[in-house]
């Protein structure tokens, strides 16, 4: 039940509607109920994206939100069903909420969109419009995930890796990735295109590909970015290849590293007149294996012969699943993805809510792979 302890109000950033400035107010704590939680907020990310998607210009939101999705905290409060999950536990929070009942139509990403339909919309509106930027959230027990506090955030000298609460935030950006390449089968030894892969997502495909034993070849225009994620990890793990736009030069640079067994696309809104997806699916061996899960709303060429041809499965991947994130967490609490520093990652800023001008601005400023803003309250 929900804990004595907590306050009756906080600070939280609302959005009336799309478009309208964002406003720093003060709301009631929420209190947790049958499947849900309550977390005080320690970290929680801004994402470069988040200027157009607070302007309605990628997806629809509901009224009165409080953005985010995206967070690590401890568990302040418990609802009455809560069973693995106690106050004071180190925790992050991933956005893709499932409505319990029909989680194969209504689904949606917390704090970011409502969902396609009406009943998504109405599923956000009635229950979910509060997300992560707020000093306190109620979060649904199925997005809250528990994390090993000793072993991520621990001394080295006592076995820990020493990560900070705000190195686990990437956690959440990462799993879209893993989703997709988990979607595909990626297995070790296995060469994968990244294309693109500068992103903060695309790249976030690069370490996590490495991660699960692949070879990767990042493409994409930047060739600055590509390096930083080269040398970020270990030697001989990433090649580069340059996108020029010329897709037959593309697809013969992409097989100069050997037969390439999968490839992942992660495509943003704008990329939706580049010709990497042609050029990656044509360097793609037989029988092997595509996953697409950017966010392109129209129609692209894809060479359908080579498809045909080479019994290629083509993969259209919508976020992840729930085993996928307790699968990555494992992978960090080993070591096997380095976070941090460590794994390529630079924090570019950290603003209170009152900062969120200043903070919007960074992450828009930001956009690269291995960047990251955070707010802590």
């Amino acid at each position: 039940m929900a804990s004595n302890s907590l306050p009756n109000t906080m600070k939280a950033l609302i959005l009336e509607e799309p478009g309208k400035p964002l406003k720093l107010t003060t709301v009631p704590v929420p209190t947790p109920t049958h499947g849900s939680v309550v977390i005080k907020i320690l970290a929680t990310a801004a994402d470069p994206g988040i200027q157009n998607i607070l302007a309605g210009r990628v997806f629809t939101l509901p009224k009165n939100l409080i953005p985010g999705g995206r967070a690590v905290g401890r568990v302040a409060a418990v609802g009455p069903d809560t069973t693995s999950l106690a106050e004071g536990q180190l925790v992050t929070t991933e956005p893709f909420i499932r409505a319990r009942d029909d989680p194969d139509k209504v689904q949606i990403l917390w704090g970011v969109f409502d969902g396609p339909s009406p009943e998504s919309k109405k599923f956000t509106q009635d229950n979910w419009a509060h997300a992560t930027f707020a000093e306190y959230c109620r979060a649904p027990l199925e997005n809250c995930y528990p994390l090993n506090e000793k072993a991520l955030c621990g001394s080295p000298s006592d076995g820990g890796l020493g990560y900070q609460p705000e190195d686990l935030l990437v956690l959440s950006r990462q799993i879209v990735a893993y989703g997709g390449l988990r979607g595909i089968g990626l297995q070790p030894g296995e060469t994968v295109i990244v294309a693109p892969a500068t992103g903060s997502f695309s790249g976030s495909a690069v370490q996590v590909a490495v991660a699960m034993g692949a070879k990767v070849i990042a493409f994409s225009r930047n060739r600055e970015v590509m390096k930083r994620l080269q040398a970020a990890q270990p030697a001989g793990r990433v090649e580069i290849v340059v996108n020029t736009g010329d897709v037959e030069r593309d697809t013969a640079a992409l097989k100069e590293y050997g037969p390439v067994d999968a490839y992942i696309d992660i495509s943003p809104f704008a990329a939706q007149k580049s010709t990497h997806i042609r050029s990656a699916i044509k360097a793609v061996k037989p029988y092997g294996r595509v996953s697409l899960m950017g966010v392109i709303p129209v129609d692209v060429p894809v060479p359908y012969d080579h498809a045909v041809w080479n019994n290629l499965t083509i993969r259209g991947q919508y976020m992840y699943e729930r085993e996928d994130m307790r699968s990555l967490i494992k992978m960090a609490e080993t070591g096997v993805l380095p976070l941090g520093k460590s794994g390529g990652h630079e924090v570019k800023g950290r603003f209170g809510f009152d900062e969120f001008e200043k903070a919007i601005e960074v992450a828009t400023a930001f956009p690269e792979a291995g960047n990251v803003v955070i707010f802590t309250p």
